[in-house]
């Protein structure tokens, strides 16, 4: 049986969490590792060309110290890559530097207002963004 989530007709508000919704990508986007290799570091470009989708790691929470097994190439990202100075620069689209934003965050729920003071942008242009009837890039409210 599935457990697919289901997300409130409620219409965001300024408060309301986001975040990257990497199941919608796979269920949406044939091409979300694709997306996701463009934007890595030269270095982890070349590496990930070779590997399978789907390669898994083991990765130890350093707040909890349990083990995971989290997405190889999400991780790297994540951990590596998005820590590049020119990962998000002033000149980024806002769609993507929402995008990125959440990677540089490890993907923690942020508001219309967080997202707004952190990329210096209008914080009633990323909610009118993020909560109209298009998805971009997997950007959706967070639900627990």
């Amino acid at each position: 049986m599935s457990t697919k989530k289901t997300f409130s007709l409620v219409k965001p508000t300024l408060d309301t969490p986001f975040h990257i919704d990497f199941d919608w990508w796979k269920e949406n986007e044939r091409s979300w590792r694709i997306h996701l290799r463009s934007v890595m570091c030269a270095e982890h470009q070349e590496l990930y060309l070779t590997w399978d989708d789907g390669n898994m790691i083991d990765w130890i929470d350093p707040d909890t110290a349990e083990v995971k097994v989290v997405d190889g190439m999400q991780h790297t990202l994540m951990s590596h890559c998005a820590l590049d100075p020119e990962f998000l620069t002033a000149r980024t689209s806002l769609v993507e530097a929402v995008f990125r934003l959440f990677l540089t965050n490890g993907n923690a729920p942020l508001t219309s207002r967080e997202l707004g003071q952190a990329l210096g942008r209008p914080e009633m242009t990323i909610l009118k963004t993020l909560a109209g009837i298009r998805v971009y890039r997997g950007l959706r409210p967070y639900c627990d």
